[in-house]
């Protein structure tokens, strides 16, 4: 007799609530925007609100098509596609974990990269900047056969710039192990084990000798203030991957010490550093950095040459 009545109480609970009332996909959607905006979920991650957010979600756990969203709003979701779909919108409201770790996927553009904890979510303005060879600041992408990632985390820009630069030999550098095994993946994943070169590096500490036409990082930059202050979301990725120190710069500081001597005649520094634009200023008052301009955003990364480093 426990056994039924057990049974009777389990679809007694099932009646009722989201597993019980929300049939459609449509049904989902519109649940789990009003969860994701409830919550006060912080959306910094790839997806700019939680609608956008949802639907990636959604379509990632019923294994749909991510650019296809509208043939599927009114099909019916499963009992076992319920329980799933609720599980992963209750994992990303309640754990604030970003949606990249739930899935297991990040995209820059058009390029899918593995990732989980390990590795800071890709995220970089260096994106859009690689779509055209880092045109116009370099004039022929063709004509660059070596560069570095430095501070690779997943891998993302070192194969970005392997696709931007057909004839070049890519490193990718990173101090954490960890992120190195995630970036061996995604290498593997594009076919590029032939030309990116992944190794541990504390900045330019293990590329003793080696000398590249670009070196580009997306350090971490994140102050001490603003460590204090993160959306809880940030909390999931790896601190070494964030903060760097009260100003931010301790890594800037050693790129810009460093770079030259691994440049090659003519080579270019790009660094991003997020909004820190006034920090470099006030730190570096006799570099003259040029700052780029992104749809995503402007003066989130300086360029400086060889000659224009300091010895």
């Amino acid at each position: 007799m426990s056994d039924l009545h057990d049974d009777s109480e389990h679809e007694h609970e099932h009646e009722h609530g989201p597993l019980g009332e929300l049939v459609t996909l449509r049904d989902w959607l519109r649940y789990a925007v009003t969860r994701f905006n409830g919550a006060g979920l912080f959306f910094g991650h790839g997806c700019g609100d939680a609608y956008d957010e949802a639907v990636w979600l959604l379509l990632h756990t019923l294994s749909l098509p991510l650019d296809r969203f509208e043939p599927f709003l009114d099909a019916c979701i499963t009992t076992g596609e319920r329980e799933s779909l609720f599980a992963v919108i209750e994992r990303r409201a309640a754990e604030r974990v970003p949606a990249a770790y739930i899935t297991g996927e990040a995209w820059l553009g058009d390029f899918r990269f593995q990732v989980d904890e390990r590795v800071i979510v890709p995220r970089s303005f260096f994106a859009e900047l690689l779509e055209d060879g880092f045109a116009p600041w370099i004039d022929d992408a063709e004509r660059v056969t070596s560069a570095l990632d430095l501070c690779t985390g997943s891998g993302c820009l070192a194969i970005l710039m392997a696709h931007a630069f057909p004839n070049a030999q890519i490193v990718g550098a990173d101090l954490s192990d960890e992120a190195l095994q995630v970036a061996r993946a995604n290498v593997s994943d594009y076919d590029l084990d032939d030309r990116v070169e992944l190794l541990k590096s504390d900045v330019f500490a293990g590329l003793a000798g080696r000398r590249f036409d670009l070196i580009i990082s997306n350090p971490p930059y994140v102050t001490a203030d603003a460590m204090a202050t993160l959306p809880p979301e940030y909390l999931h990725e790896p601190r070494m991957a964030l903060a760097a120190g009260e100003d931010g710069l301790d890594i800037v500081r050693r790129l810009l010490a460093g770079a030259k001597a691994h440049l090659n005649p003519g080579g270019m520094l790009a660094v991003e550093v997020g909004h820190n634009r006034y920090l470099v200023e006030e730190a570096f008052p006799d570099l003259s950095p040029v700052w780029l301009s992104a749809k995503g955003g402007d003066d989130m990364v300086f360029v400086l040459r060889a000659d224009e480093l300091p010895e």
